[in-house]
């Protein structure tokens, strides 16, 4: 293979970033300060339908705060899919309160709503579904779950900014949301994460925790963390801000070329009035052992030059930090059979039709 590699994921930071980064640094402003009040209020505008946003340095920082803002406690018990990446799961754990995982809508890879409600118990605090992929989480349905039952709901929106279920965004739904702001999500800010809260109360606890636990210096009002986001990190947020627009419709153009053109393999699906921002453009090899699967992605790596990667290969119960044996079907099923193609903004027309060609000729030749 004398291809150039496609890669699976590829940041995107130019000219605009730099000068960006420069201008904080010549104010010789760098710690939380005008640029992250900046970012909140128009990542609030743009993508958390005018809710207070919050930002922090990560967004397993954000859920974890999320989760103390709700008032989640050791004892507690948080309701989770396991096909997700650890920190849905960890955010929960490190608090001392119980993760509990149910199962998948193979079709969506979001929580199955009808596995909640059989997971629900006296400890039973709150639900945290996952946007996973881009693919928006069967909102309505969660919440009327957790109004029956007296619970909160905290998004995990890390895979999903600006995605949509029946015109409303992801992040507005719960009584907060955390989006990852990771180099390789569908925007950066270098490192970082922002949450949304539904009302004014969450917000300022949101801002204690992530500062020591005080508004005015020394007068610390709870016991709380550092984790600011810096001036320098939401500079180049800001900048990435302004072109999410454009980059989620080149992914939504890519995603509609491989549906059409993709065979051998099962496309992802989109719910009815979901709009799907594909952080992550998944298929499926149906029926395929995880080894078997594997060597579809080795294939595509070194026969043709196509980057892919498996999110997740192991379900989230069974890493070793938890250990717990569950009949969870539809999430082992995902992780046998997932595969995640380049779908990018940085993927040209050429790269899009090579990675058909190649995902075409693999399924093809173990057909």
């Amino acid at each position: 293979m004398n291809k150039p590699m496609i890669p699976a994921a590829k940041p995107i930071i130019g000219d605009d970033e730099r000068r960006a980064v420069d201008r904080v640094l010549a104010s010789g402003m760098v710690a939380q300060g005008p640029e992250v009040a900046e970012f909140e209020k128009e990542f609030s505008a743009q993508l958390a339908g005018s809710r207070e946003c919050v930002a922090v340095n990560s967004g397993t920082s954000g859920q974890h705060l999320g989760l103390l803002a709700s008032g989640v406690k050791p004892g507690d018990e948080v309701i989770v899919p396991s096909f997700t990446f650890a920190a849905t799961a960890n955010s929960v754990a490190v608090i001392g309160a119980t993760p509990v995982f149910v199962d998948i809508d193979i079709d969506t890879f979001c929580i199955d709503p009808s596995a909640i409600e059989d997971a629900i118990t006296d400890r039973t605090v709150g639900i945290q579904p996952v946007h996973l992929y881009g693919h928006p989480a069967a909102m309505d349905r969660i919440l009327e779950i957790a109004k029956k039952h007296s619970l909160f709901v905290g998004e995990d929106a890390a895979q999903a900014h600006g995605a949509e279920l029946n015109g409303q965004q992801v992040g507005t739904f719960g009584q907060w949301a955390m989006f990852s702001l990771y180099p390789t999500k569908n925007m950066t800010s270098g490192e970082g994460g922002m949450v949304s809260a539904e009302g004014p109360e969450i917000a300022r606890t949101l801002r204690l925790l992530r500062n020591q636990g005080m508004e005015k210096q020394y007068a610390n009002e709870i016991p709380g963390l550092n984790n600011r986001m810096t001036d320098i990190h939401a500079a180049i947020g800001r900048v990435q801000l302004t072109k999410l627009e454009e980059w989620t419709k080149r992914r939504q153009e890519l995603a509609a070329h491989f549906d059409a053109n993709l065979q051998g393999v099962v496309v992802p699906k989109v719910a009815d009035g979901a709009t799907h921002v594909y952080h992550q453009y998944t298929i499926r090899i149906d029926g395929a052992s995880a080894q078997e699967r594997d060597r579809f992605a080795q294939a595509l790596r070194e026969e043709h030059g196509v980057g892919c990667g498996v999110y997740y290969p192991t379900p989230v119960h069974r890493l070793p930090a938890f250990e717990l044996e569950l009949d969870l079907p539809n999430t082992e099923k995902a992780a046998r059979e997932v595969l995640s193609l380049p779908v990018h903004p940085s993927v040209s027309d050429a790269d899009r039709d090579r990675i058909v060609e190649a995902v075409n000729a693999v399924a093809t030749a173990g057909a």
